[in-house]
């Protein structure tokens, strides 16, 4: 018995099936990636970015006053708890009307949640909520007799249920 080798030639139809198979892998992971894109967190963070433009001035006016107040605010998260505290340059606790705070989810619509936080007395200020682990935009806005709310912003990431 012998062997006998046998040459295939390289045609124009295997060019086509490579250049085929080639773009095909391509355009598949492409479009795959484009559904996820647009399934997916729509990236939308204001309504309309000219008119937050045009406000980022004043805000900056407002931080700048709230910090020079030396106040001292604090964040915390645990066991279901949300707690927020403002003591002033003195360390005693600011007498607050209010406190809102605004839990924002950066990267999951739906999350996003606002809650009144209960004073206990103490200048300390709580509420139950639920977070689920992850990193999690937390706004503060306290009405503290000041001519705006007071506002801490703070971003924080949750696990096992702890800040």
């Amino acid at each position: 018995m012998t062997q006998q080798n046998v040459q295939r030639q390289f045609t124009g139809w295997h060019m086509l099936v490579v250049l085929c198979a080639f773009f095909g892998v391509i355009i598949t992971v492409n479009l795959t990636m484009a559904w996820f894109a647009n399934s997916t967190w729509s990236g939308l963070v204001v309504k309309n970015s000219y008119v937050a433009s045009q406000q980022f001035n004043g805000q900056q006016a407002e931080a700048r006053a709230h910090a020079a107040l030396g106040w001292k605010p604090s964040v915390a998260y645990q066991n279901g708890t949300f707690a927020f505290t403002l003591l002033d340059a003195a360390g005693k606790p600011v007498e607050t009307s209010g406190v809102k705070v605004k839990l924002i989810r950066p990267a999951h619509e739906g999350a996003d949640q606002i809650v009144a936080l209960a004073p206990d007395g103490h200048g300390h200020h709580a509420a139950q909520v639920a977070l689920a682990d992850g990193q999690w935009v937390i706004e503060v806005l306290a009405e503290a007799g000041l001519e705006t709310p007071y506002r801490h912003a703070k971003r924080i990431i949750v696990k096992d249920g702890v800040h």
